[in-house]
């Protein structure tokens, strides 16, 4: 079955479930903290714990890659099945992924996350354009055809990240702004809000760049990294509507019980509810 354009079935689930991403990230702390090993039984009830409790209420998972591929192939096998079951039951997958590389490599990437057919097919995937955004074209080609959505780094929540990130070129303008000139070109037109959406850090200070781009703004660091809410306005401006704020610890530390999972979710989403409804 042909898919909807991501941006519109990201509007839609925001408009219906509300402004909010939950990570999945099982990570050896988490696990210890929910009294599972740090082993793959331990990732499997993890991950099939917040799908049961999440996937049919919020708008957007986000499985983080790296800590099922630590697992090894049975770890990828975990991730394949969180995957499936999270669409299966309603919420739009963003596979936290980050790839980039060149040619027939980045094509080769793409086509694990983003091909029909694939076990890991997801709705959308993290990206990183610092190759240069061109070397993201195989992925923003599959990603358009199969009616997926990409989420390029541009504004980072680590402080790391504004050695190149804010780099200025001989034009004048930053790296990050230059991402998020050619998202806006991809999302041109599109509507109800383009699939090519960037990660810009709740935590930042202000944005200093333009976040127009008509497409999802995916806002890591609010819960445990220190962002709230009400910081949304400040750094996201006009277009906080399209803001996608991502929690994953200050909801997964209330696992493993279903119900206390599902209230802190809907706690975050209540709250960034009267943040962009205003």
């Amino acid at each position: 079955m042909t898919l909807a354009p991501f941006g519109t079935r990201l509007r839609h689930a925001m408009d219906t479930r509300g402004q909010l991403c939950v990570g999945i990230d099982p990570h050896a702390s988490l696990l210890t903290a929910w009294g599972l090993g740090d082993d793959l039984a331990g990732l499997e009830t993890f991950s099939r714990t917040v799908v049961e409790a999440l996937a049919d209420r919020v708008a957007v998972l986000k499985p983080q890659a790296a800590f099922f591929e630590r697992f090894g192939s049975r770890g990828v096998a975990v991730l394949e099945r969180c995957t499936a079951e999270a669409r299966a039951a309603g919420a739009l997958v963003v596979m936290d992924a980050k790839r980039g590389d060149i040619g027939s490599t980045m094509a080769a990437y793409a086509e694990a996350f983003l091909a029909e057919g694939s076990p890991l097919f997801s709705d959308a995937l993290t990206v990183s354009p610092y190759l240069g955004f061109g070397s993201l074209q195989p992925a923003v080609d599959l990603a358009r055809a199969n009616g997926c959505g990409l989420f390029a780094l541009a504004l980072t929540s680590n402080p790391e990240g504004h050695e190149v990130q804010r780099a200025t070129g001989a034009d004048g303008q930053s790296v990050a702004q230059g991402v998020l000139r050619r998202l806006a070109a991809e999302n041109a037109g599109a509507e109800p809000l383009g699939s090519f959406g960037a990660v810009v850090g709740a935590t930042l200070t202000e944005a200093g760049a333009d976040l127009a781009i008509n497409g999802p703004l995916l806002a890591p660091g609010v819960g445990a990294q220190g962002a709230t809410a009400a910081d949304l306005p400040r750094v996201f401006g006009d277009s906080v509507r399209n803001v996608l704020p991502s929690v994953s610890r200050d909801v997964l530390k209330h696992g493993p019980s279903v119900a206390a999972l599902r209230e802190a979710a809907q706690r975050f989403v209540e709250d960034v509810s009267t943040v962009t409804k205003l």
